[in-house]
């Protein structure tokens, strides 16, 4: 099972249990409809961020280099799009037979409220990545730069290499250390 699919099946599977307490909550205590809503949505998001901070510990820990390090952003987009039309499909089916869950049609759970569980997923994910990698990149000693002789990262690349003055030394082929002489 690849990355993306155990992450949006979970959290499918989270977001239609919030869906169900919400709808359990909100007909027993009416008054606190946007209360319940907000508390329900906030531990769905920590539950996201939670997730992504330990994706985002384990791969700056297993890869050092910056550069060489998985690609988070794409798993948590596609987990986030599985779990919010998933999620959508599943409410919208349990909606038939039970008729306190609140939820709107299926275009719209496919559609608004899909985007929604993907936009809440995929930003608290990578919320968490970020962070996650910036713990275990600040506790980690200074990688060594690959870069030229003279320290430059991308001497290869760099254009006016060649023409830049260093440490008091001419490192063009063009310049002469003897003053110019017009006749």
């Amino acid at each position: 099972m690849s990355n993306w699919l155990l992450r949006g099946l979970v959290f499918a599977a989270l977001m239609v249990i919030v869906r169900l307490l919400q709808g359990a909550l909100i007909n027993a205590w009416e008054t606190r409809a946007g209360l319940i809503s907000i508390v329900l949505v906030v531990l769905f998001a920590v539950a996201v961020f939670v997730w992504g901070l330990v994706d985002g510990r384990g791969d700056a820990r297993a890869n050092p280099d910056p550069d060489r390090r998985g690609d988070l952003a794409m798993t948590w987009l596609l987990a986030g799009l599985f779990a919010g039309i998933v999620s959508g499909a599943v409410a919208w089916f349990i909606h038939l037979f039970y008729k306190s869950l609140y939820v709107e049609g299926l275009i719209n759970e496919l559609t608004t409220f899909a985007a929604f569980t993907a936009l809440l997923v995929f930003l608290m994910s990578i919320a968490g990545v970020t962070i996650g990698r910036w713990l275990v990149d600040r506790a980690a000693p200074e990688l060594p730069h690959h870069g030229s002789a003279h320290g430059d990262e991308r001497a290869d690349t760099d254009v006016f290499a060649a023409v830049r003055q260093r440490d008091g030394e001419r490192t063009s082929e063009f310049e002469t250390t003897e003053p110019r002489r017009d006749s």
